[in-house]
């Protein structure tokens, strides 16, 4: 078969399984046809070893199917099945770049050892033409058992694959995308000419060293060849460094977008994260991490911060804003972890738990009732009426407690809560204190010895905020003088940075004190929700530009891109910006299809939505770089 073609057509020759599929089909096959046999775990290995062997080239391919098949045992029943879990494992960088398929439908050619019948209509999802598909057969006995494949196929035996290249004939060039050392084959034949070895879901070494490119996604190769594609700078390019333990399912988001990532289980001291920040493009951290205006001047890449927590004082906002970064925190994700335990603390600290317990653990009885009490009817005041505030306040309500606040912003006080005037106002009146402040610097000791001095003898304390608002020494020396008689603390004005530091304070050993280590937010329900939270506000930013949520960028909630290129520029907030944008825009006869414009008093943030024309790309950047005033520009297509 020949194709007539111009000489500078390119023909996309691609590899199914481990590849366009994120397995290898006839070890999924194995899965399905050996369920419920003893054996099962022994012939999937089998198969995998047999797999491996044939794909880095140390046994025949026709040896390997024969091999696979043997043990197989499998029917033509099991094939509707396997499509249809092979559909749900394409390589995610393929299905996010259909528009290149759609656009290359007919240069696109799947060649594989796998078997067309079980190929074609799991590539049909991204709208690869059948026709192009040149895989094996299986063969079946009368009863639709699978007992080969058919032999007269080139790519039933070895060398297949140069065998059915040559007899296609295209004329143009070639490139071999692959996992394996068969799909190098045909450019070691001098057919093919570039072998790029896709690495997104196998990496195997000897086919890594024979390739011209390691493209570990589809987007890099699009990108290298200046293709149609999803994003217009590959992710594969761009490292998250993820600190101090995040959850696994922000890595998992983060890998799906293919990014490179880099996990570290502590956090990093200024110093550390200096000469580990070079190269970074989005940083997620927790609690820890301080980042700091000199971390940032060793940030020569980074595009935005994610605190994986409420707070984001650790983080200099107004340096990151002033850099072009975006930050973004989760504000609600671990709200009502944070109450639990608040609400906890307050039931185990009114009935003396903490000290019976450990009277129990030591042999000792004591079933009197004396310094325990209720909850109900009890007066709770608290501090800080945010989104932890007021979801403490509901439920306090609804254990039969009276609730009073104090905010030094005006907030609409949610059921029978009372708002006072003044802090001293709440602490003369309540029983118990609950502190939800925020970390500004400004907040630091906002209670100390006149607020403790200003409390009712007895009184239950807690600080589920930030270990910096409160003097240690002070709660101390009220808790040892009995004006407060139970305390709870999970922050900590110096906190060990692993778990493998000693937690150090004048806290330990008091009695009814219970200290637990910043773990407010550390439940599995409120990290997994974070996990999901953090990494889907920072995408949709690189993504579409849309900064919704975020700390410190002025916030724009944007349409989803189609069929156009978007150009967010963030500037110092001077006149004439955007009319200097649109002036260049018109310099270069470009179409403006939507413009979004917001500000705050430093910055401001420009969405422009422009025809999809990319023979302006290289000089429009260059000159929306060069206004005067430009912080950060970016092209997104």
């Amino acid at each position: 078969m020949e194709t007539a073609v111009t000489e500078q057509t390119k023909f996309f020759v691609i590899d199914f399984d481990s590849t366009l599929a994120k397995v290898e089909s006839l070890d999924l096959l194995c899965e399905i046809s050996l369920e419920g046999r003893p054996d099962k775990a022994e012939c999937l290995h089998k198969v995998q070893e047999i797999t491996n062997l044939g794909m880095e080239g140390k046994i025949d391919f026709a040896e390997s199917l024969a091999k696979r098949l043997e043990i197989l045992q499998a029917n033509k029943r099991h094939l509707p099945e396997l499509i249809e879990r092979l559909k749900n494992n394409i390589s995610d960088s393929f299905n996010r770049n259909k528009i290149f398929f759609e656009s290359h439908k007919d240069q696109v050619y799947i060649l594989s050892s796998g078997f067309r019948e079980v190929i074609v209509p799991v590539v049909a999802e991204l709208g690869i033409k059948a026709e192009n598909v040149l895989a094996n057969t299986f063969e079946y006995d009368a009863a639709g058992n699978i007992t080969g494949c058919d032999k007269s196929n080139p790519l039933s035996g070895n060398q297949g694959k140069v065998k059915v290249l040559k007899n296609l004939n295209l004329q143009g060039e070639i490139l071999a995308i692959g996992d394996g050392y068969t799909d190098y084959e045909p450019k070691a034949a001098g057919i093919a000419s570039k072998f790029f070895a896709f690495t997104e879901n196998v990496k195997r070494q000897r086919v890594m060293d024979l390739a011209d490119h390691i493209v570990p996604t589809l987007d890099e190769f699009l990108f290298l060849q200046n293709l149609p594609r999803a994003q217009s700078y590959p992710k594969s390019r761009m490292t998250v460094l993820l600190l101090e333990n995040i959850h696994p399912e922000a890595v998992r988001l983060f890998k799906e977008e293919g990014y490179n990532i880099e996990a570290i289980k502590g956090a990093l001291d200024e110093d550390e994260l200096c000469e580990r920040i070079k190269d970074v493009s989005i940083l997620g951290i927790r609690s820890k991490t301080n980042v700091t205006a000199k971390v940032l001047e060793h940030a020569n890449k980074l595009i935005s911060v994610g605190a994986f927590c409420i707070g984001t004082n650790q983080i200099d906002l107004k340096s990151c804003m002033r850099k072009g970064i975006a930050v973004f925190n989760a504000p609600y994700s671990n709200t009502r972890s944070v109450v639990e335990l608040t609400i906890g603390s307050i039931i185990m600290l009114s009935r003396n738990i903490i000290q019976k317990s450990n009277w129990m653990h030591e042999g000792k009885w004591d079933k009197s009732a004396n310094g325990s009490n209720e909850v109900r009817g009890k007066k709770l005041g608290l501090v800080g009426y945010g989104n932890i505030g007021t979801q403490l306040s509901v439920l306090a309500e609804a254990l039969g407690m009276e609730v009073y606040y104090y905010d030094v912003i005006e907030k609409l006080q949610l059921g029978n809560a009372k708002k006072c005037k003044t802090l001293h106002e709440l602490l003369g009146l309540v029983d118990y204190i609950s502190l939800h402040v925020d970390g500004r610097a400004t907040n630091k000791n906002i209670f100390g010895e006149a607020e403790f001095a200003a409390m009712k003898p007895g009184m239950v304390f807690l600080n589920m905020s930030r270990g910096h608002v409160v003097d240690i020494e002070a709660l101390v020396k009220a808790i040892k003088s009995g004006r407060v008689r139970g305390c709870a603390v999970d922050v900590f004005p110096h906190e060990p940075k692993t778990n493998n530091e000693e937690f150090i304070s004048e806290l330990r050993g008091l009695d009814n004190v219970i200290l637990t280590p910043h773990i407010g937010g550390s439940t599995e329900e409120a990290q997994f929700n974070i996990g999901q939270f953090v990494p889907n506000r920072i995408t949709e930013y690189v993504n579409s530009g849309t900064s919704y949520g975020s700390v410190n960028f002025p916030q724009i909630q944007l349409p989803e891109l189609k069929e156009a290129h978007r150009l967010m520029h963030v500037h110092d907030n001077v006149p004439g910006i955007l009319a200097s944008i649109n002036q260049i825009l018109a310099k270069h006869n470009i179409n403006i299809l939507g413009q979004y414009l917001k500000t705050n008093e430093t910055i401001g943030y420009v969405i422009t939505d422009i025809a999809n024309d990319v023979r302006h790309d290289e000089e429009l950047v260059r000159d929306l770089k060069n206004i005067p005033g430009t912080i950060r520009h970016r092209m997104l297509y």
